[in-house]
C-alpha cells in the first residue's frame, strides 16, 4: 500500500524559506516520478512541479519557478520541496503525489504571513 507522509510546513514571514519533505513507502520509490501540489481551501488543487525518477528532469509551475526547488533522495525514499522568497500567495496545504499510483499524502500547511 502506497503511503506518503509530508512534513515541514509551518508559519513563515514573507521572504522566508521552508523545506518540505515527503517520505514514501509501499512502492519502489526510485523507479517513479513524484510531484508536489498545493491547495487553497475552496480552490482547485494546483500542481507545483514534478521530478523524474532519477531526479534529472524537473519542471515547475510558472508561479513558483525560480523560487522553489524539488529534489529527491532515492536512498531515503524522500522527495523535498525547498521554498524560498515565500509570498502570502504561497499560503496553502502542500501535498506530495505519486502520479503513477494516484496516491496523495495528508498534506502539510504552509502559511506565509507577517
Amino acid at each position: 500500500q502506497v503511503q506518503l507522509v509530508e512534513s515541514g510546513g509551518g508559519l513563515v514571514q514573507p521572504g522566508g524559506s521552508l523545506r518540505l519533505s515527503c517520505v514514501a513507502s509501499g512502492f519502489i520509490f526510485k523507479l517513479y516520478p513524484m510531484s508536489w501540489y498545493r491547495q487553497v481551501k475552496g480552490i482547485q488543487r494546483e500542481r507545483v512541479g514534478e521530478i523524474s525518477s532519477g531526479g534529472g528532469l524537473i519542471d515547475y509551475s510558472d508561479s513558483v519557478k525560480g523560487r522553489f526547488t524539488i529534489s529527491r533522495d532515492n536512498a531515503k525514499n524522500t522527495v523535498y520541496l525547498e521554498m524560498n522568497d515565500l509570498k502570502p500567495d504561497d499560503t496553502a496545504v502542500y501535498y506530495c503525489h505519486a502520479p503513477t499510483f494516484g496516491d496523495w499524502g495528508q498534506g502539510t500547511q504552509v502559511t506565509v504571513s507577517s
